[in-house]
């Protein structure tokens, strides 16, 4: 038996407390300077790659990538807020390093410019991911944006105008945590790469925040969060990343992170967006849901589930020329995930925001503003599975209207009683009001084809992996498989054997 190997523990005291810090209305969190200390975690150092053969005659290489996925470090979106006001700033912070990228029609958003990604790695920036690829940039007061502004609080501790930290490789954070790389920056503040003196020179990830109140405000959220994941699941069993402690730096909130490897997103772009293996993919399917799980056991939903934020523990891989392609391909040596940002993880007794969730894994009820709840995970993962095997999004679109027509296109029609229930003008008469002969409605045709005709081949495992995308995949939450039941599908079945 496979799920649930562990029991779930039941809230203790201490999560009780910080529930209702989390439920107040002045969110109360112990001294800043209060160290949140946790056991010595796995090593997980980068390393460098070696140059990568173009040869169809070189025999088959193992490599290990010289970069690490900071996204669940950056996109850490605030928790709602309870007042506009509030809740304006918290977006600001969610939003931080936004990034954008587009290969082809492979181009992501988060709606009212919410799309963001973080990763070093990514192809989301606005320069040439060549450029970049194995870039790594180390911290120095060029990056703080504001060389002649500076704020100074110390003889030894300066902030720019904007309430960066200004650092420089070799500075020491708490006497404790030396910078060795900068992984990326935005409106939040920055991530660094330090090595931990006290843990042996282990490498880990620091989020420093800004020295800005709102900023400290909406860290705090995150950092719950992230404590009652810690508290309930200290030993990671269920596959959530792990926050080692947090502590005050002349007034940065900084976040220490376990180091992982590259987000499965980022494998797939720098493996030329050829699919993940139907075994990978079954492995990497069965922990998402194992983990999902147990954010819906105790009362979580994710809300922003992505290829971006499932990470691989390690990212070493072997390359093979495959002739059929006439180019090399990179096959993973593990597929072990863990699942990342968790800022925007809402408890359902918790205001739920309308919109959630990044655009292409968008659940229909969130579109349709009909309320949501964990089944829009469910509906996510079921979007993340498609996108493993195919290399590409099936809901390629920027738009409500036409994200609903792919649906249909691909699914079916919506059900009348979803229809019905909206407030949104998406309708006329009963039916999604869609013009399949205009410019948007001939994309959509051209792009979109009904969910089996994306089958590479009719063997078992190919089979069984649809039908359990189309259970997830389903219009009606109510009647959307459960994880519970997703874990017990025939497609999981080999590796219970």
């Amino acid at each position: 038996m496979y799920l649930f190997e562990h029991r779930i523990p039941a809230y203790n005291v201490q999560q009780q407390e910080l529930w209702k810090m989390r439920h107040s209305k002045q969110s109360h969190c112990p001294e800043w300077d209060d160290r949140r200390s946790w056991d010595q975690r796995k090593h997980s150092s980068s390393r460098k790659r070696r140059k990568r053969s173009h040869s169809s005659g070189q025999e088959s290489k193992h490599y290990k990538p010289n970069h690490v996925s900071e996204s669940h470090y950056l996109d850490d979106r605030a928790i709602n807020e309870r007042d506009h006001h509030d809740r304006r700033y918290v977006e600001e912070y969610r939003n931080d390093f936004c990034e954008v990228y587009d290969h082809r029609h492979y181009h992501r958003d988060y709606e009212k410019s919410h799309h963001h990604h973080y990763s070093k790695s990514s192809g989301r920036s606005r320069k040439s991911s060549h450029k970049r690829k194995h870039k790594r940039h180390h911290c120095s007061s060029h990056q703080s944006h504001s060389k002649s502004h500076r704020r100074k609080r110390s003889r030894s501790v300066e902030d720019d105008e904007e309430g960066h930290l200004i650092c420089e490789s070799g500075d020491v954070l708490r006497a404790r945590y030396e910078i060795v790389a900068t992984l990326g920056e935005g409106a939040f503040g920055k991530v660094v790469e330090c090595i931990d003196h006290d843990m042996r020179g282990m490498h880990v990830a620091v989020k420093i925040v800004k020295n800005v109140g709102r900023y400290r405000e909406a860290a705090r959220s995150e950092i719950q969060v992230l404590e009652h994941l810690n508290t309930m699941d200290p030993s990671s069993t269920f596959r959530c990343v792990q926050m080692l402690e947090w502590f005050d730096h002349h007034g940065h909130v900084c976040i220490v992170f376990e180091l992982l490897g590259l987000s499965t997103y980022d494998f797939i772009k720098e493996n030329s967006f050829l699919p993940f293996h139907i075994n990978d993919i079954r492995n990497m399917a069965y922990q998402i849901c194992q983990s999902i799980n147990f954010l819906h056991h105790n009362k979580l939903t994710h809300t922003d589930l992505k290829p971006e934020n499932i990470l691989f523990v390690e990212s070493d891989y072997i390359v093979k020329y495959n002739a059929k392609m006439k180019r090399d391909e990179r096959t993973l040596k593990n597929t072990d995930i863990k699942v990342v940002d968790f800022g925007s993880a809402t408890f359902d007794d918790e205001h739920h925001s309308t919109l959630v969730s990044t655009r292409h894994y968008r659940a229909p009820e969130v579109i349709l503003a009909l309320g949501w709840s964990q089944p829009c995970d469910v509906w996510s993962i079921g979007c993340i599975l498609i996108e493993y095997y195919l290399g590409f999004t099936v809901f390629q679109t920027h738009d409500s209207k036409e994200h609903l027509a792919m649906m249909e296109r691909i699914l079916g029609p919506l059900p009348a009683h979803m229809i019905k229930k909206s407030r949104k003008h998406y309708f006329h008469h009963d039916q999604l009001d869609w013009d399949e002969h205009s410019s948007a409605g001939r994309y959509v045709r051209r792009r979109c084809k009904p969910l089996k005709e994306f089958m590479h081949c009719q063997d078992t495992d190919h089979q069984s992996l649809f039908d359990l995308v189309r259970r997830m995949l389903e219009y009606d939450p109510a009647k959307r498989i459960t994880l519970d039941e997703a874990l017990q599908h025939p497609f999981f079945e080999p590796l219970k054997k």
